[in-house]
């Protein structure tokens, strides 16, 4: 029995590859994809007459509709296909008998592809799991997930740091070996806790260049912050956002991989559907697309000559935010703003010298505004006086 798997480039896609390499062995080819040639590959696996008798597995990956015509083909023939997937814009694939896509456990877990992938094996009979086993596939769900985040579980997270360190072909054949000499633990070695304190450093040396290279605009109704990253994507989307929480989105755009990523911290944004404006998809807080004509035109070209956002500071002692006495605000332009607590209890705002007739209870509230509609930092106490 031959077995052919196409699955993602990321440490989710990776976890795919592991299972299913200690499932099948030797029996089992891989295939790393990215949306940009996944049909294609696809289609030419399809194609050959040969590979008609190999189970067929797509995992983290949504192909389109003409590719899933092709797939169902296969299927009614007799031949084996089977789609796993978690992105909650695949959902419509559960149409098919060769479909199986589920965002969440019934315990209210996110899943993941390759936890579902795992289950999956597990349930046919082609895998026995281990301990070891589990704790991997459970700290790439929760890396996937981002529940590693809200648990504070930060080897989900150099699980992932490591991949990107070592490699896919490296670090696959360090984690196979593991798991099979190991099945009852799961740990990282004394060297890989070393590098992770390293990169650890590196990682926020990164993100705090990056937030002073945002700028700031509107697309379709959301305030969205653009800067070009090329690594640490994830962590890079996550602390941009709660740095700059006013924002709806962070916009990834890597000019090299042509690649754009849609991140949020907000419940009530979904760029999983903002993604799907430009061909993409994802989750509803993490999301992507390709970098086209359109989105190079709409988050490269016409931004290229606004000024980053500045970033808060992090020492003042006068000028803080919620002041009894007002907190002072000021843009690119010049503009000032003045947040103050008026008798009500409510905030007002004076911009560049006219008190505005919208009124906020929360100071968070009148900040966002400021932030919103001005791109307005919190003024230095050094500029106080000019």
């Amino acid at each position: 029995m031959k077995v052919k798997l196409v699955t993602d480039t990321d440490l989710d896609g990776l976890g795919c590859a592991i299972v299913a390499k200690l499932a099948f062995g030797d029996h089992v080819d891989v295939s790393h994809c990215s949306y940009y040639v996944l049909n294609q590959r696809v289609e030419e696996f399809l194609r050959k007459e040969e590979h008609k008798s190999y189970e067929l597995y797509i995992t983290d990956l949504m192909v389109n509709e003409k590719v899933a015509k092709l797939l169902d083909e296969r299927f009614k023939e007799g031949h084996h296909v089977q789609m796993i997937d978690h992105h909650v814009t695949a959902l419509h694939f559960n149409h098919y008998p060769w479909g199986y896509v589920k965002t969440e456990y019934e315990d209210g877990r996110k899943t993941c592809a390759t936890s579902l992938f795992f289950d999956y094996l597990i349930d046919h009979g082609k895998l026995e799991p281990t301990p070891s086993l589990e704790k991997f596939v459970d700290l790439v769900r929760q890396y996937d997930t981002w529940e590693w985040d809200a648990n504070e579980n930060i080897m989900a997270k150099q699980l992932n740091d490591l991949y990107f360190m070592f490699g896919r072909e490296q670090f696959e054949e360090d984690l196979l070996k593991r798991l099979k000499e190991n099945p009852e633990h799961f740990e990282l070695t004394d060297m890989e806790n070393m590098l992770m304190g390293v990169e650890e450093k590196k990682i926020e040396r990164y993100i705090h260049s990056k937030n002073k290279q945002i700028v700031q605009t509107f697309v379709d109704g959301f305030c969205v912050g653009i800067v070009h990253a090329e690594q640490y994507l994830s962590e890079l989307g996550n602390a941009l956002n709660k740095r700059n929480s006013h924002l709806d989105m962070v916009v990834l755009v890597n000019v090299g991989s042509k690649k754009i990523g849609f991140r949020t911290i907000h419940d009530h944004i979904n760029v999983a559907e903002f993604a799907r404006k430009f061909g993409g998809g994802g989750h509803p807080k993490a999301s992507g697309c390709d970098l086209s004509e359109e989105t190079f035109k709409l988050f490269v070209t016409e931004v290229f000559n606004k000024k980053p956002l500045r970033p808060d500071p992090e020492k003042n002692e006068k000028n803080v935010k919620d002041s009894p006495q007002g907190t002072y605000y000021e843009n690119h332009q010049g503009e000032i703003s003045f947040i103050k607590k008026d008798e009500t209890g409510e905030y007002t705002i004076h911009h560049a010298g006219k008190i505005l007739e919208e009124k906020f209870p929360t100071f968070l509230e009148a900040e966002r505004f400021v932030k919103r509609n001005f791109e307005s930092w919190l003024r230095f106490d050094r500029d106080m006086n000019k």
